[in-house]
C-alpha cells in the first residue's frame, strides 16, 4: 500500500470527522491522534546522505534563518519557494499540491486553516517523531492550537495580537485623541472625514481581520456538542460588529477598498487612511511600504466596546507544518523546530516581522522593539505583549476557515455593492458554511 494511501485513511480526517469535540478542544480521544494501520514509513535520510527540503511561506524575509540553517546543516538543505498570501492564495495552492499529490514538504500554515488540512489528510501527525519533546519550548495556547486527539500537527511560529496603528502626527494635526472605545473610534472616523481623509477600510475579504473583530467582541463561531459541530457566526456578538462597521460603511465614514493592496498602500503612504487596525506583525508592512511616513506612526490599544476592558484578539499567527507526503519527516521537524526556538533563527524573523514569537525563550520583549525609531521612539511591542494577555483563548476554529473567509469576502463585497446590511452577510455565511461542513462529512448544527 502507497504511503499516501495509508495516510488517507489513517488518523487526520478521522479526528476531525469523528471526534469534533477532540478536534475543536484539543482534548485526547480515544481512536485518534497518533494510531498508525501499519502503513509504509516515509523514505528518511541515509547517514552522509544530502536531501533538499522545500518550504513555502510568505513571510518576509524568511530567507534569512533559512539560510542560516543552510549554513550550519550541509545535508538538509532548505528551498523556500514563497506562495502569496492574498485572499488565500497560498492555501488553494497547498490544497492543488496535495491533491495531486506534490506538495512541499514544509509550509507556512495559519492557526485558523489547520483543521482545512486535516479534512484534506494533507499534514502529518509529528508525535511519532518526537515533537512532544518540544512541547514547553512554546507557549501554551499556541501550541494546542495544532493538538488534535493526541496527535500534533505543526509547530507553532507565531501569534498577531491586534492593536491599533495611528498616523500620530495628523491625529495631532487635527485635535483627535486616539480612539480608546469603539464609539470614540467612531467620533474619530468622522471628525477625521471632515478634515479630508478617512479613518480606516472595511476590506470585505478580509475575513481573518473580521474574525478578529467578532472574537474581540466576545464571538465563538465554532463549537462542539458531543461528536457534532455547533456553527455560530450569526451569533449575538458577531451580529453587533456587522452593525457597527455597516453603520461606518452606510454613513460614508471609512472606505471598503481591500487593505494590503495598491490602493490601501498608497493611502498609507500620502495620509489619506490615518489609522489601521492591525495586529503586531503589521509593524514591518508599514515599514516597508511607507518608509517616508517614518516617526509619524504610533501603535495604541484596539478600541474597546466598554471602556475600560482589555478584550483583545488575534489576527492571524502561523506555524510551520511538515505535510503528509514529505519523505524526510524527521529532518523536516528538525527545521521547523529550529527555525522557531533558536535564538538567531527568532531574531532573524523578528527583524523581518513575523508577528509575536511563539516560542517562550530566545528573544527579549525589546527586540520586538524593531523599528523603534519609525514609530517615534514608542516602545511599540508593550502595546502588543499587553493585547496579547487579554485575548481570550477559549476561541476555537472550525473545519474549512479558508472557504469561510471566502464566503465572508464574497457575501460582504456583494453587500457593499447592493447596500444590503451587514447582518444578511451573517445569516447567509452561517448557513452557507453548515451546508459545506456536512458536504465534508462532518455532524454540524447551528449553534
Amino acid at each position: 500500500m502507497a504511503r499516501w494511501n495509508t495516510w488517507t485513511h489513517g488518523t487526520p480526517r478521522r479526528a476531525v470527522l469523528g471526534g469534533a469535540a477532540a478536534a475543536a478542544a484539543g482534548f485526547a480521544l480515544a481512536g485518534c491522534g497518533s494510531d498508525d494501520d501499519g502503513g509504509d514509513e516515509p523514505k528518511g535520510r541515509k547517514k552522509g546522505e544530502k536531501i533538499t527540503l522545500t518550504f513555502w511561506s510568505w513571510v518576509p524575509g524568511i530567507d534569512k534563518p533559512v539560510a542560516l540553517w543552510n549554513s550550519k546543516n550541509p545535508e538538509v538543505r532548505v528551498k523556500v519557494e514563497k506562495v502569496s498570501a492574498v485572499d488565500g492564495a497560498q492555501y488553494a495552492k497547498m490544497h492543488a499540491a496535495i491533491k495531486a499529490g506534490n506538495p512541499p514538504d514544509l509550509g507556512q500554515i495559519e492557526y485558523p486553516v489547520v483543521p482545512s488540512f486535516l479534512i484534506d489528510n494533507g499534514l502529518l501527525d509529528l508525535t511519532k517523531y518526537g515533537v512532544a519533546d518540544h512541547k514547553d519550548k512554546f507557549i501554551g495556547w499556541q501550541w494546542q492550537q495544532s493538538v488534535f486527539g493526541k496527535a500534533v500537527y505543526a509547530v507553532p511560529q507565531a501569534s498577531g495580537p491586534m492593536g491599533l496603528f495611528i498616523r500620530q502626527d495628523l491625529f495631532d494635526k487635527w485635535g483627535i485623541e486616539p480612539p480608546t472605545t469603539w464609539d470614540e473610534y467612531e467620533a474619530a472616523a468622522t471628525a477625521i472625514r471632515k478634515k479630508g481623509a478617512w479613518i480606516e477600510t472595511f476590506s470585505a475579504t478580509n475575513g481573518n481581520r473580521f474574525a478578529g473583530l467578532a472574537w474581540q467582541a466576545g464571538a465563538r463561531w465554532f463549537g462542539t456538542e458531543g461528536d457534532t459541530w455547533t456553527v455560530s457566526i450569526d451569533d449575538e456578538p458577531t451580529r453587533k460588529v456587522a452593525d457597527y462597521w455597516y453603520g461606518l460603511v452606510r454613513r460614508k465614514l471609512i472606505k471598503t477598498i481591500p487593505d494590503r493592496q495598491n490602493a490601501w498602500y498608497k493611502d498609507v503612504q500620502t495620509g489619506d487612511m490615518a489609522s489601521w487596525l492591525g495586529a503586531s506583525w503589521g509593524d514591518a508592512l508599514l515599514v516597508g511600504n511607507a518608509p517616508k511616513t517614518a516617526g509619524k506612526w504610533r501603535v495604541v490599544p484596539m478600541p474597546q466596546w466598554k471602556k475600560g476592558e482589555a478584550a483583545y484578539a488575534n489576527w492571524g499567527g502561523s506555524t510551520t507544518a511538515v505535510f503528509a507526503k514529505s519523505e524526510y519527516p524527521k529532518d523536516a521537524l528538525a527545521f521547523a523546530i529550529w527555525l522557531n526556538t533558536d535564538p538567531e533563527s527568532i531574531k532573524l524573523l523578528i527583524e523581518n516581522g513575523y508577528g509575536t514569537p511563539g516560542a517562550k525563550q530566545g528573544y527579549t520583549t525589546s527586540q520586538l522593539d524593531v523599528h523603534k525609531d519609525f514609530f517615534g521612539g514608542q516602545e511599540y511591542s508593550e502595546v502588543f505583549d499587553e493585547a496579547s494577555k487579554g485575548v481570550d483563548t477559549s476561541w476555537k476554529w472550525g473545519p474549512a476557515t479558508d472557504t469561510l473567509y471566502q464566503r465572508l469576502g464574497d457575501a460582504f463585497t456583494a453587500a457593499i455593492g447592493d447596500g444590503s446590511d451587514f447582518r444578511s452577510v451573517l445569516k447567509k455565511v452561517q448557513s452557507q458554511t453548515i451546508t459545506d461542513l456536512k458536504e465534508k462529512g462532518l455532524q454540524v448544527k447551528a449553534g
